[in-house]
C-alpha cells in the first residue's frame, strides 16, 4: 500500500535515508540551484518568471493524430474507459477531410481529442523529431490507476515501465498509434520526497506492481 509521510532521498535521486552531515553543503547548494524547493504551499519554483501567468491556468486537453480512429477509439474508450462526447466521420479540416474522436471523464468537454486529417494509415513517430514525448493521464487514487492496469492487462496491453518518481507512482505504455502514455497517482503532497536543502530531487525508482494491485477494486 501507499507509504505515509515525506521520504528522504539522497542528491542522487535514491529513494533512501538522508545524507548526513558529512555530505557536505555543496550537495544541499547543488539542490538549491537544480531541484524546487518544498513549501507548506506546494512546490516553489528554481526561476520565477519576471511576469507569472495565472497561477490557475491548467492544460485542458491534448488533441493527437491518429490512423484509424475505430482502433484508437478501441483502446481509450472500450479498455480505459473514457466517455464518448464528440464523433464524426468525413469532416472537413487543415485542407483535407478525416474522421474525429473527442472523449472525457467526469462530464469535462474534452480531455482527449483525435483526428486523421493528415494522419489516416500513418506509422507511428520515428526517432530523432521533435513533438510530443508522452502524454500524463493522472488517476484521482491509486485505486483508480490500479483499476487502469488491471483493464490493460485483461486486454494484453503490454506495460513498457513500472516508476516510483517520490511524488507520484507511474506506468508507461503506448497506446495503438505508438504515442507513449504514463498513467499515474500523485501522493498527497505531504508525502512527497524532500533532499538536502529541502529540495525535491527527480526519483526513478521500480514501483512494486503487486503492491498497486492489491489495492481495492473500483
Amino acid at each position: 500500500m501507499a507509504s505515509a509521510g515525506p521520504r528522504a532521498v539522497s542528491s542522487s535521486g535514491q529513494a533512501g535515508a538522508a545524507a548526513g552531515a558529512g555530505a557536505g553543503a555543496e550537495a544541499g547548494e547543488e539542490n538549491s540551484r537544480y531541484f524546487p524547493k518544498m513549501t507548506q504551499r506546494g512546490i516553489s519554483p528554481i526561476h520565477r518568471a519576471p511576469n507569472p501567468i495565472d497561477p490557475g491556468v491548467r492544460i485542458g486537453h491534448v488533441h493527437l493524430r491518429t490512423a484509424d480512429i475505430d482502433r484508437v477509439r478501441a483502446f481509450y474508450v472500450d479498455i480505459l474507459g473514457f466517455d464518448v462526447v464528440a464523433e464524426e466521420r468525413n469532416v472537413s479540416g487543415w485542407g483535407t477531410t478525416g474522421d474525429v474522436l473527442f472523449v472525457s471523464a467526469g462530464g469535462y468537454h474534452h480531455l482527449l481529442g483525435f483526428n486523421t486529417w493528415k494522419s489516416a494509415g500513418g506509422r507511428p513517430q520515428p526517432d530523432g523529431v521533435t513533438g510530443l514525448h508522452h502524454v500524463a493521464l493522472n488517476y484521482p487514487t491509486r485505486a483508480g490507476l490500479a483499476d487502469a492496469v488491471r483493464r490493460l492487462q485483461r486486454a494484453g496491453v503490454p506495460l513498457r515501465q513500472l516508476s516510483d518518481h517520490g511524488t507520484h507512482e507511474a506506468v508507461y505504455l503506448s497506446d495503438p498509434d505508438g504515442n507513449a502514455l504514463e498513467l499515474a497517482w500523485d501522493r498527497p503532497m505531504d508525502q512527497w520526497p524532500h533532499g538536502e536543502g529541502g529540495g525535491l530531487p527527480p526519483i526513478f525508482g521500480d514501483l512494486d506492481l503487486d503492491d498497486l494491485l492489491a489495492e481495492p477494486e473500483v
